[in-house]
């Protein structure tokens, strides 16, 4: 199965908005969830990717996204039709899932969703080996960033987590770039893990 990379995202923390905050007096909580490309197929700058993640990328919280377990957060292209159809969209947020990055993922891509991702899989792209470790757990901060207070519920509905992967091998991407896969152990696919936690979370 060919895999590539469509676009790679970063973003800085910053604060967000929790809901039912009145005027003048906004609570904010922080958070990087927010990413916008920096190297697309029409502009494919290279991107140096390290063991804590990717140039450029912040995390706030690093018990839920960051350090070396979850360096880099990927997310196929694939999902983006079922988000326009599920989520209760403005215009605005219309707007914004046209552009890659919009789920927080740093890397989109296509060629491979969560049924054909393993745990222990290794991602060979030129030099740089990431490591696939677990899929994305969905919390407050992405119901803010999708506008709807039932994201997380769609997300583990539809089984559209993505996954976190560490850099076992520090280099360069860049969008374009081929997605070479070394099978690991093979034992449990991301998808099996998501449903695993999806029924827990219920």
């Amino acid at each position: 199965m060919s895999a590539r990379i469509l676009s790679i995202s970063t973003g800085r923390v910053a604060a967000l908005v929790l809901p039912n905050s009145h005027k003048g007096s906004q609570e904010t909580t922080k958070s990087a969830i927010v990413k916008s490309p920096v190297s697309s197929l029409q502009d494919p700058l290279s991107i140096e990717c390290q063991p804590m993640g990717l140039e450029g990328d912040e995390q706030a919280d690093h018990s839920v996204h960051g350090g070396k377990d979850k360096a880099v957060y990927c997310y196929p292209a694939e999902h983006y039709p079922f988000w326009k159809d599920a989520l209760k969209t403005t215009e605005n947020k219309l707007f914004q899932l046209n552009q890659h990055g919009a789920f927080g993922e740093n890397l989109t891509i296509e060629g491979l969703t969560e049924a054909h991702v393993y745990v222990g899989d290794v991602w060979q792209i030129k030099e740089v080996q990431l490591e696939i470790k677990a899929p994305r757990e969905p919390c407050f901060k992405f119901n803010l960033l999708m506008g709807d207070r039932l994201a997380g519920k769609k997300m583990f509905s539809g089984g559209l987590s993505g996954w976190y992967l560490s850099v076992l091998s520090p280099g360069v991407l860049k969008a374009g770039d081929q997605i070479s896969v070394i099978a690991g152990p093979r034992e449990k696919s991301i998808e099996e893990v998501f449903k695993e936690l999806g029924r827990k979370t219920v």
